[in-house]
């Protein structure tokens, strides 16, 4: 049984109303490791929905916590800036509302692209609207249980001076810390260090709770059923031990079902997790793989687990492990011996069970790669793989299926993918390459061979083969040659399948070029 499976009927036995929450700090650039709490959330809400069509998902933009310092990347005039909440901070580029939106956009858009079925809330927003003020309320009058919590939790030093809220400055902007005497709902004083003396109205956004206190506050405003989280929040004394502690005792609820996940590990980086930032992000993710191999790429291992992304040829080798999934499930389905029952639910959930009725079209993304090398268009494309794959039976599904993947291809060649896989055809042959006496030979017969065969991969394979160990040049060298004579480099895409992709007669006429080369 899928992790997700065994979460949702966890959650859809306990709850009547399922509500499954996910959330992040849009203070940076976010990485492709922020998706794997999208995806887990999102997973266990498409499990619950076949046991409780009354289930929903929100996602929470934390937009009203503060800039802690001021990154490298941004202008040196953002330092007066630290310390304000990140929805009252100009946006870098002038383009959206704020800081938080700036950052926050591109994101919303990956998690869009993965159909991830989802209400956005922002939290400065439900400040502004009052609906913390019940949980602020009680944070103050329980104020020394909460500072015994955190205590007997975190193993933190007691501090009688602890601010469970703090006010934003009306006159700088930036947080500060409120004067507890004065507290009467609705309206605490404070006196900030700029030396301005005001009144924060808790009802009206003038300020926020700690994150620990924050955190289990959003439980009680929304119910949530379940919400997954990096382990730093799992650890033993974080923050999610204090929010049980503060849930039950300060607001009088019970916590959620926990879901804690392992960060993502970038090949050749090291480990990401959401306050690092990265230089793959989560838009990146949905660029150069297919939405559905996404999420196939975080559900097939345990959240507790680990996960080693490679944006590299690992995105090739990623998307063709999901289609070899999706073959094993339309032609053995559960009754594979080859593959776990759990990873061919993984290939389900990934669509969010909303599985083809039949095999689609399948090309391997290897042989993709190539072909969108050799197209300027997706007409192109399709007239390139009309030569080797049978695409009259392919349905309009079928086709925004391939366009998609084409345009992934595109992405991934144009910042990601590895300079051993590119490749370009040269209209004649490469300025400088050398041909000998012998390939000439070479050519020459594999010419002769090559016009009367037919034009599929194996048979090209085969002839080149037998034609290299007959003449002087040798199997290995024969392969080179050609490559050489069409990209300009030593190696390239699987021989047979390159030639096949391409017209006939353009091949023929590039080798007998190479007879005739001086």
């Amino acid at each position: 049984m899928h992790w997700a499976d065994v979460i949702a009927k966890d959650v859809a036995d306990t709850c009547e109303k399922p509500l499954i929450a996910a959330g992040i700090s849009p203070s940076g650039t976010i990485h492709v490791g922020s998706l794997r709490e999208a995806i887990t959330a999102e997973s266990i809400r498409s499990a619950v929905k076949e046991l409780n069509e009354n289930v929903r998902m929100i996602y929470l933009i934390d937009s009203f916590d503060q800039l802690k310092k001021r990154s490298d990347f941004l202008p040196e005039s953002y330092e007066e800036h630290v310390n304000k909440p990140i929805s009252q901070i100009p946006c870098p580029c002038g383009k959206h509302h704020n800081f938080a939106h700036h950052f926050i956009q591109n994101f919303l858009d990956a998690v869009e692209s993965l159909d991830i079925d989802c209400e956005v809330i922002w939290t400065h927003e439900l400040y502004e609207q009052g609906k913390f003020a019940q949980a602020i309320d009680l944070c103050f009058k329980k104020r020394k249980e909460i500072i015994q919590i955190l205590h007997e939790v975190s193993g933190k030093e007691q501090k009688e001076d602890y601010a469970p809220y703090n006010p934003v400055c009306k006159d700088c902007g930036k947080f500060t810390n409120p004067i507890f005497e004065t507290y009467s709902y609705p309206t605490v004083e404070y006196q900030c260090k700029c030396g301005y003396h005001g009144i924060a109205d808790i009802t009206k956004g003038d300020g926020k709770l700690t994150w620990r206190l924050e955190w289990p506050a959003k439980w009680l405003i929304f119910g949530t059923s379940a919400e997954p989280f990096g382990k730093d929040h799992a650890a033993a004394g974080g923050s999610y031990d204090t929010g049980e502690r503060i849930a039950r005792e300060i607001y009088g609820i019970e916590p959620p079902l926990p879901i804690p996940y392992e960060f993502v590990q970038l090949k050749g980086v090291g480990q990401m997790h959401k306050s690092t930032g990265s230089s793959v992000t989560g838009l990146d993710a949905i660029g150069m793989m297919p939405p559905e191999v996404v999420n196939y790429l975080f559900l097939r291992i345990q959240p507790n687990k680990s996960i080693d992304y490679d944006p590299g040829i690992g995105v090739v080798e990623m998307t063709d492990e999901y289609d070899r999934m999706e073959r094993i499930f339309f032609t053995e389905g559960y009754k594979s011996k080859e593959v776990g029952e759990n990873s061919l639910r993984a290939y389900e959930i990934a669509q969010h069970n909303h599985v083809p009725t039949e095999m689609p079209l399948q090309v391997p993304y290897r042989h993709l790669v190539s072909v969108v090398q050799m197209a300027s268009t997706f007409e192109d494309v399709l007239a390139i793989l009309g030569r080797t794959t049978d695409m009259s039976k392919a349905k309009e599904e079928d086709i925004e299926r391939l366009r998609k993947r084409v345009d992934c291809v595109r992405y991934w060649l144009n910042g990601f993918a590895p300079d051993d896989v590119k490749f370009y055809v040269y209209p004649t042959i490469p300025c400088g390459t050398e041909i000998t006496m012998g390939d000439k030979v070479f050519f020459q017969k594999l010419v002769e061979r090559l016009n009367d065969a037919n034009w599929d991969a194996d048979t090209i394979s085969q002839i080149i083969t037998e034609t290299g160990k007959e003449t002087p040049t040798g199997v290995k060298a024969a392969f080179k040659v050609i490559y050489m004579v069409l990209i300009g480099k030593p190696a390239g895409p699987r021989v047979g399948p390159f030639l096949a992709s391409m017209d006939k007669q353009f091949v023929i006429n590039r080798f007998i070029q190479a007879v005739r080369h001086t």
